[in-house]
């Protein structure tokens, strides 16, 4: 075997070692988000956690309308790490075997996933804002579950008109064609991939911000319902699957929300 073959394998070996290694980082990461939202969930969150003070995990935990803004922003920041990168799933692995041909490297992935991040983080404060003002209103627990039958039905019935409408049919196509996006935006280089991370993130906030909102039914740190949802979103930006689930999920909150309001009254 002539020593130019030789070379070529040692660097595809190499290639997939890489590629090997930022996959294990990528779960590793989802899975620190989700033990992280875990230990909030706790009675008593992170009082094994030598490193970290008991005491930022419990600021975590209290009364939204008692809580500290960074306190909270960090709460619904895991939540979003924890719950949406799941979702990129799809599209990061079809940035990876682009790179895989050559037309990008390992620096233009992790770039594409921190511009996605940012986006959640950016709508992390929102949902945050949100909480701290139902709460400070009366209108959640501690754990950030809706107390007002009003309140229920309108985030389940506003949650599912949302699932018919055009933004979020818009959205939910570009998400579902990672590659089609990519051939539009491609360009070498980590701050394109920032970028391309940027609109794909806020593609994504476009398709599940209103299911994100049904997190105030249930209670924020739901772990339940963080999984549910969080399978729901994964497989509804799937083309062959999830087409069936959109407007039908749509109905069914709907309806429920009316179920909801009817008992109220």
């Amino acid at each position: 075997m002539s020593a130019p073959i030789l070379h070529g394998e040692k660097l595809a070996h190499a290639r997939l070692s890489v590629r090997a290694m930022g996959w294990l980082g990528f779960y590793g990461a989802v899975l620190a988000a989700w033990i992280a939202v875990a230990l909030m969930a706790r009675d008593m969150p992170g009082a094994e956690l030598k490193s970290v003070p008991s005491e930022f995990w419990a600021a975590l935990c209290i009364s939204a309308g008692q809580a500290q803004p960074l306190a909270l922003w960090t709460m619904w920041a895991l939540m979003a790490a924890a719950m949406m990168l799941p979702t990129f799933v799809p599209a990061l692995r079809t940035f990876v075997d682009l790179s895989a041909a050559g037309a990008t490297t390992g620096t233009g992935a992790a770039a594409l996933v921190g511009g996605y991040l940012v986006v959640w983080l950016g709508g992390a404060v929102l949902g945050a804002t949100a909480q701290w003002t139902l709460a400070r209103a009366g209108a959640l627990t501690p754990f950030g579950a809706s107390l007002s039958p009003w309140l229920t039905a309108t985030l389940l019935v506003g949650a599912g008109l949302y699932q018919f409408s055009a933004l979020k049919h818009a959205c939910l196509s570009r998400c579902r064609m990672p590659l089609t996006f990519f051939m539009q935006h491609w360009r070498p280089g980590a701050p394109v991939a920032f970028g391309m991370g940027l609109r794909l993130g806020a593609l994504c906030f476009g398709c599940c911000w209103a299911l994100m909102g049904l997190g105030f039914i249930g209670g924020t740190m739901n772990l339940i319902w963080m999984g549910a949802a969080t399978v729901f979103m994964t497989i509804e930006k799937l083309p062959e699957i999830g087409r069936w689930l959109t407007r039908p999920s749509g109905w069914a909150l709907i309806i429920a929300g009316g179920a909801v309001a009817l008992r109220a009254i």
